[in-house]
């Protein structure tokens, strides 16, 4: 089996506000739109993809529908201190204050309109503990 294609997508019940979200706040543009979906693609790198769905819609089987739950998105920038000031000046919560951590990330935790944990990460070197953990060829340089 081939995967052509691989994107998380969030189940809510508000979806303009969490596509503006992305939009605003992670430089997300929406390719495709409808009331019940939004898929949208970073403007900095096309490979980056992400979709808002609405969490009743129909094409969800029953025991699936509802809203994001235990959902943490990971995204990896350049500079994650201009962007912890930026959310910041924006007023984005701000779950857990920008730091090092010594298993090899500098990042800060903020939350999305449904409660969706966004993890912005910038690979560190990691401590020589953490560092001997990694599989050689992915050890954050």
């Amino acid at each position: 089996m081939k995967i052509t294609s691989y994107y998380p997508v969030i189940m809510t019940n508000d979806v303009p506000a969490t596509a503006d979200f992305y939009q605003r706040h992670l430089r997300f543009e929406a390719l495709f739109t409808a009331e019940w979906y939004v898929h949208l693609q970073s403007t900095l790198d096309e490979r980056v993809t992400l979709a808002i769905l609405d969490g009743s819609h129909h094409t969800i089987p029953e025991r699936g529908r509802g809203r994001a739950s235990g959902l943490l998105l990971n995204f990896e920038v350049e500079d994650p201190d201009a962007l912890y000031a930026e959310f910041q000046a924006a007023g984005l919560p701000i779950l857990l204050t920008l730091r090092d951590e010594d298993f090899g990330q500098r990042h800060f935790i903020t939350a999305d309109p449904n409660g969706v944990l966004i993890d912005v990460i910038k690979p560190i070197p990691p401590t020589a503990e953490y560092a001997a953990q990694f599989h050689a060829s992915a050890v954050p340089a």
